[in-house]
């Protein structure tokens, strides 16, 4: 059976980058999205090769339309049009604040890549899966964060909130496009530990919050990797509009 065809938004580092590698080892062919470092994810990409698959590795932007544009014609070019899946895992947390002290613009451009982002590249990928549309289906995995729920008070409700809008565009996304052969889910991490943290000024907060957890530690990006490819096979093939806490307890 040909491989199937993946792509992985902000795949170069962190979470993106372990569910890349599982997809490799899984059978997956992919293309995995970065912004910043061009080398970390043409290493993620190399190991992924490594393991049989097809890769590529775009720089683009989620938030620029242009920039999303050609990321899928990128794809359509390498892949012959096949689109299998797609995790949207590209996000940013924004600076950390109170709400009386984070302006507009932070808000915006959360917004503008947490939510419009990631529905923008949801379309691209439903125009290509439905079967309404000949396609052949697929399933879509958007990364969330236990912060939906949790709210993310006095460090990035801004976050938290569109986080939020993410968990009810996933649900409704699902109920759309059951009909059509197309799966939507999403995962939500709890305390993971990746650069996401240190990159928000916060280097020890995997750390410090362990205590919260009732696990008692915080968790992989191996362990999110894990269950996003299981969400994305077979074997969850009656799951669809379902936010899976990954967050050991909390």
């Amino acid at each position: 059976m040909a491989r199937r065809v993946l792509l992985v938004t902000g795949g170069g580092r962190g979470i993106g980058a372990a569910v890349a590698r599982l997809a490799a080892a899984r059978g997956y062919n992919l293309c995995l999205t970065f912004l910043g470092d061009a080398a970390r994810a043409e290493k993620t990409a190399a190991v992924a090769r490594e393991a049989g698959a097809r890769a590529l590795a775009l720089r683009a932007d989620v938030a620029d339309p242009a920039a999303r544009e050609r990321c899928f014609a990128a794809v359509d070019a390498e892949f012959g049009g096949r689109l299998d899946a797609l995790v949207n895992n590209a996000g940013i947390t924004g600076p950390v604040g109170r709400l009386a002290d984070t302006p507009d613009a932070v808000w915006e451009t959360v917004m503008r890549t947490n939510v419009l982002g990631l529905a923008a590249c949801s379309r691209e990928a439903v125009r290509r899966m439905s079967t309404a549309k000949g396609g052949n289906g697929g399933a879509i995995v958007n990364v969330s964060s236990r912060a939906s729920e949790l709210g993310g008070a006095g460090e990035w409700i801004h976050y938290a909130a569109s986080k939020g809008a993410v968990d009810t565009f996933t649900v409704g996304l699902a109920k759309e496009v059951a009909a059509e052969g197309i799966r939507v889910n999403a995962v939500n991490p709890g305390l993971i530990d990746t650069e996401l943290h240190a990159a928000a000024g916060m280097p020890d907060r995997v750390a410090r919050g362990a205590a919260n957890v009732p696990m008692g530690r915080g968790g992989t990006a191996e362990e999110v990797a894990e269950a996003v490819l299981w969400l994305l096979s077979d074997a969850a093939g009656y799951v669809t509009g379902a936010c899976l806490p990954v967050g050991g307890g909390r």
